[in-house]
Formats: C-alpha cells, structure tokens, sequence
C-alpha cells in the first residue's frame, strides 16, 4: 500500500479533534494545518504526532489544497475535525491502496443532525470525493462549497465517514447564512443572474428531490428540519445574488 497523509484544516477545533485523529491514526503521516486557533487544538494535535503548520486563512478551497501541497505523500486522505473515519471505511481504504485502480475515491458521508444520523435525503449518502493521488486531482479555488477536481473518473468504497458535528442549531443556521452570501458572492463574480424563476423553483425542486424522491421523510422530524433549512438556503442564495445584481453603482 502507498503511505498516506492524512491531511486537516482546523481553527478552534479542540471539543472534536482528538476523535478524528484517533480514526485516522491507520495512516503514515497527519498533517494539521491551522489558521490561529486560541484553543487546545495545536496541543492536542501535537500530542498525537501530527505535524502542524500555521498559517493565515485562504478560504476553504484554497486552504484545503495548501495543505495537500504540504503533506509528505503523494495518497492523501481529506478529513474535517468533526468526521470520523469508521472501521469499514478504513478496511476498505486499505483494500482499495493496496491495489489503487482509480486516483481518487469517494465515499458515502453519513451526517448527524439534531441528534439524529440522516440515512436519506439530502444528508445521506452525501458522496465525499476526499481520498486521491495528488498528482492527479486538487481542491477547486471556491472559498465555499469547495470539491476535489479529478483528472479521471473516481472510485467509491463503502464504509461511512462519519460526520459527527456537535454544533447547535443556531451556529448551523449563523453558518449557513454565511455560506450563502459566500456563494452569492462567487456567483455575482461569475456573471450570474437571478430571477423569479431561480427564486421560486430552487427551493421547490430541492424539498422535491430530497424530500419525496430520495425519502427524506424517513428521517423524522430532523430530516424536515434539514431539508427545509436547505430549500430556506437556496433561496437567500438567490435572493442575496439579486440583492447584489440590483445595487447601484457606486458614484464616481
């Protein structure tokens, strides 16, 4: 099997930190990369050999792809500080390395939210492209909603990563709002236009296909909860994209 890095990006992430490192403790190297956390998170991440590096805030794609560039190996793994690999995941990492047929490998990525692990909907399996060869694939430039591009076509294993974020519902929300006036941004930068239809139908088609198509409704109360907020998401996107298309000019 190749040696692999284990790669994160972490700012404050002290609470979640150790249970990630110990899930991917299997690989020959972890590299840390931090962006000025005033918590525990260096000490924790030193204590379990991991090389750390600081350095200032790129946004999450770029972040994401300096810390690939830094690691030692060319296989690296992709992880959050609130995912775990589990045990089948690992097994099966394992067994795909020893013999790679592809250059990158996605996985199902199972999320909990509001206590609850979502098997379906749009929280499950949330297809994560985070095992690849450096030197055939890297992380887009988006500051959010950033993806791992890949030369070829990727392989996908089985076993879950874990997604076992502790946040409250009023950090998801203050986040998602964040990310929306993100996306709002690139799009506006890209020529994007947005309308009625955008506003209208977005929202809509996303309950549609998550909720009824790829029964969302199995997951209870949680899973309403998540895709509704999602569909509430697409929505202020576009609302923030005509916000930004309608402001006028600043005077000369």
């Amino acid at each position: 099997m190749p040696p692999i890095s284990a790669v994160l990006i972490t700012r404050n992430a002290a609470s979640q930190l150790e249970a990630c490192l110990d899930a991917v403790s299997f690989c020959d190297e972890i590299l840390v990369v931090d962006s000025g956390s005033t918590d525990e998170t260096v000490a924790i991440a030193q204590r379990h050999g991991a090389r750390v590096i600081a350095t200032h805030w790129r946004g999450f794609g770029p972040q994401k792809q300096f810390a690939v560039e830094q690691a030692g190996n060319d296989w690296v793994l992709c992880i959050d500080a609130d995912e775990r690999v589990s045990e089948p995941l690992r097994d099966a990492i394992r067994a795909a390395l020893a013999a790679p047929a592809f250059t990158a490998y996605a996985f199902p990525r199972c999320n909990r939210f509001l206590g609850r692990y979502l098997r379906h909907g749009e929280g499950y399996p949330d297809w994560s492209l985070r095992l690849f060869d450096r030197r055939h694939a890297r992380w887009s430039d988006d500051a959010v909603h950033e993806k791992v591009i890949a030369d070829g076509a990727a392989g996908r294993l089985h076993g879950d990563l874990v997604h076992d974020s502790a946040e409250t519902l009023e950090h998801y929300l203050e986040k998602q709002n964040r990310y929306t006036t993100l996306a709002a941004q690139a799009a506006h930068a890209r020529g994007k236009q947005a309308g009625a239809a955008q506003l209208l139908l977005s929202p809509t088609l996303r309950f549609f296909k998550f909720y009824v198509l790829r029964l969302g409704f199995l997951d209870g109360v949680p899973g309403l909860i998540h895709i509704l907020i999602g569909c509430g998401s697409s929505f202020l996107k576009y609302a923030k994209l005509r916000a930004m298309q309608t402001r006028p000019p600043l005077p000369r």
